[in-house]
């Protein structure tokens, strides 16, 4: 019989982590529980709500379709490596502030990972462009405009510093 347990090694925002997990342990409850990384919310638990949003390698997924075992070895990044040195606030997070892109919160880490990949991608998107890209992550709260108004303005941000 199979063991139902796994050592598993992943780098979190920078710091590996090796532990031993359960092998129906999801990627979200691992990050909350036994990582302490509170920031990955849980929504849905069917990944419709895009709460627990995480980059994966760079790539947006749903941590809570995942299981912690699968993340074994890869890179994983979460809302509580977005900050910059001394916590200073990405231009993502910035404009998220400045353009009054956030009510209640529950969503924006899965947001706010969801753009940054989005944004690394397509440093130069258009309004439909931005709002397509939020459409797999559901706020009650704010109407969208702000976020996307935000959006735009993290891009514009995000070019400059490039050049």
């Amino acid at each position: 019989m199979a063991s139902d347990r796994h050592d598993i090694e992943v780098s979190v925002n920078g710091t590996t982590y090796r532990r031993d997990t359960d092998s129906r342990t999801l990627l979200s409850d691992f990050l909350r529980h036994e990582l302490r990384l509170a920031g990955t919310h849980v929504g849905c638990e069917h990944g419709v709500c895009g709460a627990c949003t995480i980059l994966l390698d760079g790539v947006a997924v749903r941590s809570c379709l995942m299981l912690a075992v699968q993340a074994n070895g890869h890179e994983l990044s979460t809302i509580e490596g977005l900050a910059g040195k001394g916590n200073a606030l990405n231009p993502i997070q910035q404009a998220m502030h400045e353009h009054h892109g956030l009510q209640c919160g529950y969503c924006t880490p899965g947001i706010l990972m969801t753009m940054t990949a989005f944004l690394k991608e397509n440093p130069s998107p258009s309004e439909d462009d931005v709002r397509e890209a939020l459409s797999g992550n559901i706020c009650r709260c704010t109407g969208y405009q702000n976020i996307v108004d935000a959006m735009m303005a993290a891009a514009e941000a995000l070019r400059t510093a490039a050049s």
